[in-house]
């Protein structure tokens, strides 16, 4: 066995054993027949290929067919929630308070925030007018920023916007890196749409009065619950819709949204957890970082183990009318 075989043979351990030993030896034969002369490693597309292909069979072996739809409904949403955030902000961030107050700013915006929300309504923009993975790279590096503003802020001495903010929008960044490669044009350019309805929308809403600071952390707790309560709503109202034809993209897309959810609601979970355990009325930061935490973790481990008892209590039998083959994931045409 030559060392480029044993290499794919590490790559096919992606795939589940039953798969391996039926197909294992066919599917490396290929790859090394379409391997060019002399080559003694499998090619980053090759190692890709591979492992997506491990991946679909192990969740169609689990029955979770629906997982990779949902996990991109949940990226739309998510999208969708983080540009419409970004326009809002954006509109606080262009009313800083008169000099004669004395409250530091950067030149005529109120925090250097301004360019995290930038960054997000360029990712927007890019989504409707560019391939899907030029789209991605945008967010990629939008959320690098949102990550980035922080230190920067604290080294530069410049206000920043709060944390209560800016982790959510990355929770929904990482989520949103899972768009979909194909949607219809006017389905691209809606974030972009949120984003200036949400603008449009916290320029008359606002009061006329000079912003601070401050209020970053007042206008968070209120708009960021109600922006998790409509994701929630619209899941919940997809996924009933969707389950009545036996599709469950809708529960995927809601257990994958589950952190993002958690991240929005941040200020009330921790001040419920907080006025439980010690009878505080408002949470503190010991509270907000320990329910974070939490909600970081859960969502995570949410998904593979849904996955895992799914599996467990997936119980064989004879092939039915619209059943889908573990293997080809063809469904079925008749009853045998």
């Amino acid at each position: 066995m030559s060392g480029l075989e044993r290499r794919y043979q590490r790559l096919l351990r992606a795939y589940p054993a039953e798969y391996r030993r039926a197909r294992g030896a066919e599917i490396v034969g290929t790859y090394l027949d379409l391997a060019g002369p002399g080559r003694r490693w499998p090619s980053p597309a090759d190692a890709a290929d591979l492992l997506r292909g491990g991946l679909r069979q192990r969740l169609r072996a689990a029955g979770a067919d629906d997982l990779i739809p949902g996990v991109r409904l949940a990226a739309v949403l998510a999208f969708l929630t983080a540009t419409a955030l970004a326009g809002a902000w954006s509109v606080l961030e262009l009313r800083p308070p008169p000099a004669a107050w004395g409250v530091r700013t950067v030149g005529p915006f109120v925090s250097i925030g301004v360019a995290v929300w930038a960054a997000w309504l360029c990712a927007a923009a890019a989504y409707a007018v560019a391939p899907a993975r030029w789209a991605r790279r945008v967010i990629a590096a939008a959320m690098l920023l949102t990550l980035a503003v922080v230190p920067v802020a604290a080294l530069a001495g410049l206000p920043r916007p709060p944390l209560l903010v800016l982790v959510p929008q990355v929770g929904l960044g990482l989520v949103a890196l899972a768009l979909p490669d194909r949607l219809p044009a006017p389905m691209r350019s809606v974030p972009l749409l949120a984003a200036a309805a949400a603008a449009f929308a916290q320029l008359n809403l606002q009061p006329p009065v000079d912003f601070v600071a401050t209020s970053y952390q007042w206008v968070g707790r209120q708009i960021l619950p109600w922006a998790a309560a409509v994701i929630l709503a619209v899941v919940l109202l997809l996924g009933a819709g969707l389950a009545l034809r036996a599709d469950h993209r809708g529960g995927w897309a809601l257990a994958t949204l589950v952190t993002p959810l958690g991240l929005l609601s941040l200020h009330i979970l921790a001040g419920a957890a907080d006025g439980l355990l010690h009878g505080a009325t408002t949470p503190g930061w010991a509270a907000l970082a320990a329910t974070a935490v939490v909600v970081g973790l859960l969502g995570p481990a949410l998904l593979p183990l849904t996955i895992t008892l799914r599996g467990r209590i997936r119980r064989p039998g004879p092939a039915r009318s619209g059943d889908r083959c573990p293997t080809c994931g063809h469904t079925a045409e008749r009853v045998p």
